[in-house]
């Protein structure tokens, strides 16, 4: 079920709200209130056991494709039975939204309006060119929308830094969409490797690879980051090394070595928040 339910995404995620929420969006509260803040804590958990229901749903429809595309974690997936399956995605959500009734009744249409989006995209929406795309890049980044309407923090630096976490995150999925190209013809999947070919895949992922430099300088030369600047310069050599790799990647293990390295760069990105201001928990004590 941990491997179902992906729990070591669902740990980093966790660690990533906190981070986010000491270090940027509430980072004129002391460390303590945050961390010991229980509407925050309701908050976290409601988003990890809609996400932990998302991974179960989109197991659930994805159980044949993966199958070909991931045959061993497939294989491992299935000594957990649909039903059961079915049913802890019932309790996490319904559990979900009782979490988030303790903070206000804005956070309960806020988790079920995100666990209704999860389940029509695993269900209808992954499919389609384009929006499954799109669709599960913004799945993706809700969670940190959902602290981020708790503080109400309008600074210019959050929407820059989330522009950036949606290129990286819309850069994974394609380049899943590339590693997973046999799994998707065989299910008739519309991606966009399948519609346009894997060439067309590539210029798409320079593109946004280009693009993602814009928010990377503008945090760079007009924030103050603190010491996370190290991290932006690490992740501009990575995206060079990226596309040098992209374009001489032919076979599924290639696409999952550039997989691999998209998500190197999104984790790394959560433990470097504290690079913000490495002094900040001292300070708090």
């Amino acid at each position: 079920m941990f491997s179902v339910v992906r729990g070591y995404n669902i740990l980093v995620i966790v660690i990533a709200q906190y981070l986010t929420s000491i270090y940027i969006l509430a980072h004129d509260i002391p460390v303590k209130q945050v961390l010991f803040d229980l509407n925050l804590f309701m908050i976290v958990l409601a988003s990890a056991a809609t996400i932990a229901g998302g991974y179960i749903i989109n197991n659930f429809y994805d159980s044949e494709k993966d199958l070909i595309n991931r045959p061993i974690k497939s294989r491992l997936d299935k000594l957990v039975s649909q039903n059961t399956k079915l049913s802890f995605y019932f309790v996490l959500n319904f559990s979900a939204v009782i979490m988030a009734s303790y903070v206000s009744f804005k956070a309960v249409l806020f988790f079920s309006i995100y666990i209704f989006a999860i389940w029509f995209y695993s269900h209808k929406l992954k499919k389609i060119l384009f929006i499954g795309n799109f669709t599960s890049a913004i799945l993706t980044i809700t969670p940190f929308f959902a602290i981020f309407m708790y503080y109400r923090n309008f600074e210019t630096v959050i929407f820059v830094h989330a522009i950036f976490l949606f290129l990286m995150v819309s850069m994974r999925e394609l380049t899943k969409d590339l590693e997973n190209i046999k799994g998707d013809l065989a299910q008739d999947y519309q991606t966009i490797p399948i519609k346009y070919g894997e060439r067309a895949s590539k210029i798409m992922l320079t593109g946004l690879s280009i693009v993602t430099i814009v928010p990377i300088c503008l945090l760079l030369y007009y924030f103050n980051i603190g010491f996370m600047y190290l991290y932006f310069y690490l992740c501009i050599l990575l995206l060079i090394m990226f596309l040098m790799l992209l374009w001489k990647s032919k076979t599924k293990t290639h696409y999952l070595i550039l997989h691999n390295i998209l998500k190197f760069i999104i984790v790394a990105g959560v433990f470097c928040i504290v690079l913000i201001n490495v002094n900040l928990v001292l300070k708090s004590i």
